[in-house]
């Protein structure tokens, strides 16, 4: 498994954790990590996950709120649409009320 691979497994280990209605953003998931210039690296993973088994790509947006990612989901509005089947209101491809959606893996993930 080459470092980048490894890094995808763990982003992708991180984003299956997010709840449903709830979201992160790639810097929070690469922070998370501690790699905390690595947000486009998240991105990038994100592109590639797509293939993989139970990664809710949709629920990781840029750290504005912003669908940044939605043109890698198929269909016009894909990304928006899953988004808002759990109940996250989007206007003008950013999330409404970003910060009480936000999901803190850095905070969420220790407190289990």
């Amino acid at each position: 498994m080459s470092d980048s691979q490894s890094f995808f497994e763990k982003v992708y280990a991180v984003v299956r954790q997010v709840p449903y209605g709830r979201v992160t953003s790639y810097g929070a998931v690469a922070q998370y990590l501690g790699a905390a210039r690595s947000a486009r690296m998240v991105g990038w993973a994100m592109n590639a996950s797509h293939g993989q088994e139970d990664v809710p790509a949709h629920r990781v947006v840029n750290r504005q709120g912003l669908l940044t990612g939605k043109h890698h989901f198929e269909g016009t509005n894909l990304m928006q649409q899953l988004l808002e089947s759990e109940g996250i209101e989007v206007k003008n491809n950013k999330i409404v009320h970003f910060s009480a959606h936000f999901w803190d893996p850095a905070v969420e993930l220790l407190k289990r």
